[in-house]
């Protein structure tokens, strides 16, 4: 993520919360590419017990070379297929860019574990020619292919029909990923429409950390998978929200509040109307408990609030809400909300003595 830099111990204390999270591959580094990630790599090998580690790796021989010395079990094997790319950034004929595709996958084949392969702007490039590059690597020895939309300019429909014009061309045993990126704010349907037509898998990253708009987000596309389609995954759902406040902590990154599934308010409620449905029965506006995720419910105050809320709020600080007390409440909230912009426990309970004082026999007398 541009303007992110994680040092060594960060690294390592990711991969243990994806580990306990229940991920299936972690992406620990790009080996070849700093001696930070060839650390990092080869220690997260060693460190994680559930969880496969993979390596990533361009297609060729040194940066393979790199992967299989970090002690990985999936080396990443990836070359960009687009002509924007063979022709602006490899400088490559198609021919050129297959043949060094077909070459590292055998090369990292050597060496005896799972080989991924990824062609990079999978979804601009030549739907005939990234055929023929899928089948090439996978009868070279990549048992794991990848699809991704590398900038982000796909729609469901589009990414459906590709990871199926895909997954038919290839034998059954041949996995598929969806990798999805952020730019048109599509990440994470265009992963569901992956997994619709097919995909195994979703390549994502916690709270959609990434270059640019970023990735599809693990804890909305596991959600989304489990809630929307009713499909099961290995992952411990009840800790999604604390793996996502703790990658974001060691990101240095604030959230927005309205984070989707993990969010502070996620399942936040204020208006009035909605409180009181939420409080009857939370799947009036709740699309699923926060609990399952690891969230909470929260009750929140401010001059949209209905009678309902405030005596919600009065119950938890253990204060009966009396008709007088509540309607006092309300008032104050009116007035007061607007220009505060947050209203705190500590102002709800200096307005429960407030009321006590003018609600006393005598008060304001003499």
């Amino acid at each position: 993520m541009a303007g992110v830099e994680l040092s060594l111990e960060d690294k390592v204390s990711i991969a243990r919360v994806l580990d306990d999270l229940g991920v299936d591959v972690i992406e620990a580094g790009f080996p070849a590419s700093s001696s930070l990630d060839s650390r990092a790599t080869r220690i997260i090998s060693r460190e994680v017990y559930k969880a496969r580690v993979a390596g990533l790796a361009r297609a060729n021989p040194g940066d393979v070379d790199a992967a299989a010395e970090s002690d990985v079990d999936i080396i990443h094997v990836f070359i960009a297929t687009s002509d924007v790319h063979l022709r602006h950034k490899l400088a490559m004929t198609r021919e050129e860019a297959l043949e060094a595709a077909v070459n590292a996958v055998e090369r990292a084949r050597g060496y005896g574990v799972e080989v991924l392969f990824s062609a990079e702007d999978a979804t601009r490039s030549d739907p005939d020619y990234l055929e023929e590059v899928y089948r090439s690597v996978v009868e070279a020895g990549a048992g794991y292919i990848n699809i991704p939309d590398t900038v982000g300019v796909m729609t469901p429909w589009r990414m459906e029909a590709l990871v199926r014009r895909i997954r038919r061309a290839l034998p059954s045993w041949v996995k598929v990923d969806v990798h999805c990126h952020n730019d048109f704010g599509m990440a994470t349907v265009n992963s569901i429409a992956g997994v619709i037509a097919g995909a195994d898998g979703v390549q994502v990253t916690v709270n959609g950390f990434g270059e640019r708009g970023g990735n599809a987000a693990l804890e909305e596309v596991v959600a989304s998978i489990h809630f929307q389609l009713g499909y099961q995954t290995g992952i411990r759902l009840e800790r999604l929200t604390s793996a996502s406040r703790i990658v974001a902590e060691r990101f240095g990154i604030k959230l927005p509040p309205n984070k989707p599934v993990v969010g502070l308010n996620a399942f936040a409620h204020e208006a009035g109307i909605h409180v009181h449905g939420v409080l009857s029965n939370p799947s009036t506006y709740e699309p699923i408990p926060p609990e399952a995720v690891g969230n909470r419910r929260r009750i929140v105050l401010g001059r949209h609030s209905g009678r309902a809320a405030v005596e919600y709020a009065l119950r938890q600080l253990g204060v009966e809400p009396s008709r007088g007390l509540v309607r006092h409440i309300l008032y104050r909230l009116k007035d007061v909300a607007p220009r505060m912009k947050k209203v705190d426990e500590d102002m709800i309970i200096a307005w429960v003595r407030e009321y006590s004082v003018e609600a006393r026999p005598g008060a304001g007398e003499g």
